[in-house]
């Protein structure tokens, strides 16, 4: 799709995801032992590698995203029968699969481009019509509290191999504004040691996000009939600390 944003980030090259998989396996497994059933949606699951990591643990995966780019990316590999990919916005998840599921997660800072109060409260809603009652929310987004009380304006720069000696460098630049909203830039570089310039812009973006922090969050989980069972400031269950920890990971449970 020529509009579709997300088509200009390499969001598969940005992530070391073997290395990613592996710190947050035993985490994620701890957390799936406690599904009421073994299926999961995987929310905003940009190339897949997460929900290809829960079908090799034996769950029914259905990974879901609204950029057609990047599953397009997902689906470059063969897919196993227990997983797919569909295309769609998690407000509607209940009216795109007709089916229930014993968990839910939504990983990679995916909730902050919901910019409403409303588009947030009805993905909730709609995710809690698809969910087996008792059944798990697990999902991570940066910690917004920490990046708007300590003025934060940019991510730790990534360095990933290129051809030859080159390297790709991504660069995530953060213009905080008023009501919670961040204007984000990711930025894809490729640096050529030795040349002058050494440094050449391959792509870049400009995308509005609500920097949603814990205290926005709880009342619409609660109004979904989600209760908060754990806060992380990691995906390996380090505890949270609103001003230090780099995420927000939150575990949730349905109550219909």
């Amino acid at each position: 799709m020529n509009d579709d944003p997300y088509s200009r980030v390499d969001y598969r090259r940005m992530v070391a995801w073997p290395e990613r998989i592996r710190r947050e396996a035993p985490f994620l497994r701890e957390f799936l032992k406690r599904s009421p059933t073994p299926s999961v949606i995987d929310l905003g699951c940009g190339t897949g590698e997460h929900s290809r990591f829960l079908a090799e643990e034996g769950f029914h995966v259905v990974g879901l995203d609204r950029s057609r780019s990047m599953l397009d990316k997902a689906l470059e590999e063969a897919l196993p029968p227990n997983l797919r990919f569909v295309l769609g916005e998690i407000q509607e998840v209940d009216r795109i699969l007709q089916e229930r599921f014993g968990s839910a997660i939504s990983l990679g800072n995916t909730l902050v481009h919901l910019r409403s109060d409303k588009d947030l409260e009805e993905s909730f809603s709609s995710l809690a019509q698809v969910i087996e009652n008792n059944g798990l929310f697990l999902f991570q987004i940066l910690n917004y509290e920490r990046i708007f009380e300590k003025k934060i304006r940019y991510l730790p720069v990534n360095f990933r191999p290129g051809e030859g000696d080159e390297e790709i460098v991504f660069l995530r630049l953060m213009e905080l504004l008023e009501d919670g909203k961040v204007r984000f830039c990711p930025t894809t570089l490729k640096y050529h040691p030795g040349s002058d310039p050494p440094l050449e812009l391959v792509r870049s973006r400009m995308v509005e996000l609500r920097g949603w922090r814990l205290r926005d969050l709880l009342p619409c989980l609660s109004n979904a009939g989600f209760t908060v069972l754990e806060t992380y400031g990691d995906l390996i269950g380090g505890p949270f600390d609103p001003l230090e920890s780099h995420d927000l990971v939150v575990l949730a449970q349905l109550h219909h």
